[in-house]
């Protein structure tokens, strides 16, 4: 079994700042991928950023400039440093991983139980 346990939200005025943590914990053979996905309210689920092992990170334009992801590999931890926040990124904020538990078994995705970020204007 693998969990995904994210820390880090809260309510923060525009232009500030905020660091996500989710770290991944289990039965876990190797991480493909690890990152981040936020649905406002009304709004469809969206990737904000994600970063591949042994690729480069990815980001939605919209945060581009502003958010940075990380990854430590020995922690099975990743961070999204969120600064010069918006009110448009007030979201809850999701934990995604793509880990397979198994040499033998496929990739699985898994999800985090959600932060909130809260942007006041």
């Amino acid at each position: 079994q693998v969990q995904l346990v994210e820390s880090g939200g809260g309510l923060v005025q525009a232009g500030g700042s905020l660091r996500l943590s989710c770290a991944a914990s289990g039965s876990i053979f190797v991480i493909n991928n690890m990152g981040w996905y936020r649905q406002a309210p009304g709004k469809q689920r969206e990737l904000v950023a994600h970063f591949p092992t042994g690729g480069s990170a990815y980001y939605v334009d919209s945060v581009k400039g502003r958010f940075s992801i990380s990854r430590d590999n020995v922690k099975n931890t990743v961070y999204l440093q969120m600064n010069n926040l918006k009110p448009e990124d007030t979201a809850v904020y999701y934990c995604n991983a793509k880990i397979r538990v198994d040499i033998w078994e496929k990739e699985y995705e898994y999800w985090g139980q959600g932060t909130q970020v809260i942007v006041s204007s």
